[in-house]
């Protein structure tokens, strides 16, 4: 079965960051071993993969999450910014999720993310 999701996993970030497993290995496996695929298989092949949303609604919550959570998840927060370019998500619905987190996370927190999201826009030549 532990196969089975890591194979999910790895099929599914195929679809919307092929390279995340190979850097996330390239910078901490050395320190924690089998980090990248205990991230992959637990993240994307057991979470991500599940029915009953479809990848854009949960990426579009990811970035909710991360928008309230503040600004020390930007490093991931720009991760999923890309993931849900890649899937479909509009640059205004992206904007639109880290303006609304204001309510929740603050304005701070929605600032920072929000200058996340033009950093990551600029960075694809959006």
């Amino acid at each position: 079965m532990m196969g089975e999701a890591l194979d999910r996993g790895r099929d599914f970030l195929q679809s919307i960051d092929p390279e995340l497993e190979k850097i996330l290995g390239e910078r901490y496996d050395e320190l924690v071993p089998e980090f990248s695929e205990s991230l992959v298989e637990t993240i994307y092949g057991r979470v991500y993969s599940r029915p009953g949303l479809d990848i854009k609604t949960r990426l579009i919550s990811t970035i909710a999450a991360l928008t309230a959570q503040g600004a020390q998840t930007s490093p991931q927060l720009r991760i999923n910014i890309k993931n849900a370019l890649n899937v479909g998500v509009t640059k205004q619905e992206i904007c639109e999720v880290i303006f609304q987190m204001s309510l929740y996370g603050g304005m701070p927190a929605m600032i920072n993310a929000l200058n996340t999201a033009k950093d990551v826009f600029a960075e694809l030549g959006d």
